[in-house]
């Protein structure tokens, strides 16, 4: 291709075309030189993306997390529903994540026995309510999930495997 004489403009292309040079390369295609290479691999030689993505296992912060939500979870929900929903985070941390980390499904799995014992105890507090003895029992009960689950999180937060006082042990 020849140079336009000079002091005349340059011609553009027809339109949807690119410039011979100097321009983008057309969609899909690499620059001849100098563009920009591929996503550079990850330091250490690892893979970009997991190979597999089956239950992948908890980090140690994580595991501390979970397990003080499984066992403050409960008191919170003793607080909002008179200790009849207290039951449920440990039961769905339990669920989700037993598979990820034995520590965390540990003590799910230990605040989910206390508070189905909690449980019980607030069924006979029901019915001892008739012989007034009841209000004592359920009053000793909320206070008591309330206290040990306290304790409990903050010996998960210490990373320490706790166990309930006065516990049945349901779920093994």
């Amino acid at each position: 291709m020849s140079q336009p004489p000079e002091g005349t403009p340059p011609q553009q292309p027809p339109y949807g075309e690119q410039p011979p040079h100097g321009g983008q390369p057309p969609y899909g295609e690499q620059p001849p030189s100098g563009g920009q290479p591929p996503y550079p691999p990850p330091p250490g030689g690892q893979q970009p993306y997991p190979q597999a993505y089956g239950a992948q296992p908890l980090a140690p912060a994580d595991e501390r997390m979970w397990a003080i939500v499984a066992h403050l979870g409960a008191p919170v929900g003793a607080l909002v529903s008179a200790g009849v929903l207290g039951f449920l985070a440990p039961l769905v941390v339990w669920l989700v994540l037993r598979e990820r980390s034995a520590y965390v499904a540990d003590q799910a799995k230990e605040a989910l026995n206390f508070q189905i014992t909690l449980l019980i105890g607030y069924v006979v507090s029901i019915v001892l309510m008739f012989v007034v003895i009841g209000f004592f029992t359920a009053t000793a009960i909320w206070v008591m999930s309330i206290v040990f689950g306290i304790l409990a999180a903050v010996a998960a937060n210490r990373h320490e495997w706790y166990r309930y006082p006065l516990t049945i042990r349901f779920i093994s």
